[in-house]
């Protein structure tokens, strides 16, 4: 029992304690906001007299800018009425000078219209004056109709062919005059040029030829390179692709065949094959392919040293390739590789002379004839297969123009191509370069002649000089002297478009006129 009483006890005076701290905390929060209120008071009060100043402030920055700006206000729109009134005196001086000027107009425009009548009271007078010089010029070519037994389109024509063969003939001696002078000056450097470049590469070319001869240690060999029954020579001419001729020639076989790679594939492949002594089909075929290949490593060298003895760079591989091909063609019997290194020297010399690239021209010189070493399954003038390959590879445009144009199968772009077409005419040109059949040579000397026979008024034709010139004897009663020149213009023109030869044809034609007379 006292034990509840104790408990009760204890939550009264908690109860108690409870209500005694809350009234003490409620006094204590409203102390804390009555001072908060105060303060709050105290605060806005403060603020409400600050606003006051700031106001006042701004009060008089705002009088002070406003009067500021009315300053300067008043200062620009004083400026802008001294300008209007500048402009307006401007404007008034103008007004004046376009009235000045109208009335001056006026004036002009009065002495215009005076001026006008006068010219038509000329013109009056004149087309009068016209009508009496017509008339008289009408009577007087009547009275001229009569005394020359002429109509006047006889005369007229009669005139006009007399003014003609003047102008022919005056235009002839003028061209003659000019040629000269020209020929004079331009035989004079060209020769200069071209003697010196001549003289700098000159060399001697070996004339190529179908057949090659390997020489034998004994006529023992020649059965043994025959085989049993042939098997030996057959399998050599089907590796080789040539023809070996064996006959009575002592210690001595003929290769035979016109592509001269596989002439020497077969000749050093024959010489091994004696050198080694076994000569069957199994070890034919083995020899031939291993130099082959050797060959054709030793072609990229060739192209190799032909490019670095000009002091070129930059070739395609495949190009390298085909210029150490040339070392194996060979045109008109002149090997192709020596004549192209000639040629780029000559165009290098010609290039150097003109102030034109050097290097563009010898590379254009040496692959001129690159086209003549792709295989014949390719279609074309070899120069145009030339052109085409230049392109693919990346050659110069200059080069490859050169190159496609050195026969004129295309236009030519650039002087470095007419020097690949001077220079590669001089190498082929110079004596003992090329051979010629017989055959071909007379064919050319007959069409040189009938060509410049074909011609009114030509007697006789001679090609000589093994036809470097053509001389040409015409009738005098029918050519005179300045139809002579003409003529030899003309025919060296047509020999130019309708025949093929190296370098240059000499077209003279001879007028000759004899009067006889006998003393009794």
């Amino acid at each position: 029992m006292n034990e509840y009483l104790i408990l009760i006890f204890s939550l009264i005076g908690l109860i108690v304690s409870f209500i005694i701290g809350f009234m003490m905390s409620k006094k204590i929060i409203a102390a804390k906001i009555n001072e908060a209120e105060q303060t709050a008071e105290r605060i806005r009060q403060e603020a409400e007299k600050e606003a006051r100043n700031i106001k006042k402030e701004k009060l008089l920055e705002v009088k002070e800018e406003w009067h500021k700006r009315k300053q300067e206000f008043e200062n620009e729109t004083q400026t802008r009425r001294a300008k209007i009134q500048v402009l307006e005196k401007q404007l008034k001086a103008r007004e004046e000078a376009i009235e000045a000027r109208n009335e001056a107009i006026t004036k002009k425009e009065k002495q215009v219209h005076l001026i006008e009548e006068q010219f038509k009271q000329k013109e009056e007078k004149l087309n009068e004056n016209m009508k009496r010089v017509e008339e008289l010029i009408e009577q007087q070519m009547k009275q001229l109709e009569e005394i020359s037994g002429l109509t006047r389109e006889e005369a007229k024509q009669k005139l006009m062919d007399t003014l003609v063969n003047e102008a022919k003939n005056e235009a002839a001696q003028l061209i003659k005059q000019i040629r000269d002078e020209a020929k004079l000056q331009a035989n004079k450097e060209a020769q200069r040029i071209i003697v010196q470049a001549i003289q700098r590469t000159a060399s001697d070319h070996s004339v190529e030829t179908t057949v090659s001869v390997v020489n034998l240690d004994s006529d023992e060999m020649k059965g043994r390179i025959i085989g049993r029954e042939g098997r030996n020579i057959r399998a050599f001419e089907a590796a080789t692709g040539i023809d070996l001729i064996i006959d009575d020639t002592p210690e001595a076989v003929v290769i035979s065949g016109f592509d001269p790679f596989r002439r020497e594939v077969a000749k050093i492949a024959l010489e091994r094959l004696m050198l080694d002594g076994r000569i069957h089909p199994a070890r034919i075929e083995e020899v031939v392919e291993k130099t082959r290949k050797e060959l054709e490593e030793e072609i990229v060298v060739v192209g190799q040293n032909a490019i670095a003895e000009l002091n070129l760079y930059n070739v395609h591989p495949e190009l390298v390739k085909l210029i150490g091909k040339m070392k194996y063609r060979s045109s008109y019997g002149q090997n192709l590789l020596s004549h192209s290194i000639e040629v780029a020297y000559l165009c290098g010399i010609m290039a150097a002379e003109l102030g034109l690239d050097v290097q563009l021209a010898k590379r254009a010189g040496l692959m001129h004839d690159i086209g003549k070493c792709v295989d014949k399954e390719t279609e074309g003038p070899h120069a145009l297969i030339g052109y085409e390959l230049a392109k693919k590879y990346k050659e110069h445009p200059i080069v490859a123009n050169a190159i496609g144009a050195h026969h004129e199968d295309i236009e030519m772009e650039s002087p470095i191509a007419v020097l690949v077409q001077a220079a590669d005419s001089i190498s082929g040109a110079r004596p003992g370069a090329r051979r010629e059949s017989l055959e071909n040579y007379v064919k050319r000397l007959e069409k040189l002649e009938s060509l410049a026979q074909s011609f009114e008024g030509v007697a006789k034709t001679f090609a000589i000089q093994a036809g470097r010139e053509v001389r040409v004897i015409v009738e005098p009663e029918k050519v005179d002297d300045l139809t002579a020149d003409q003529m030899a213009n003309e025919i060296a023109q047509r020999i130019e478009k309708e025949m093929e030869y190296p370098g240059q044809i000499k077209v003279t034609v001879i007028r000759e006129r004899r009067s006889v007379s006998m003393a009794k």
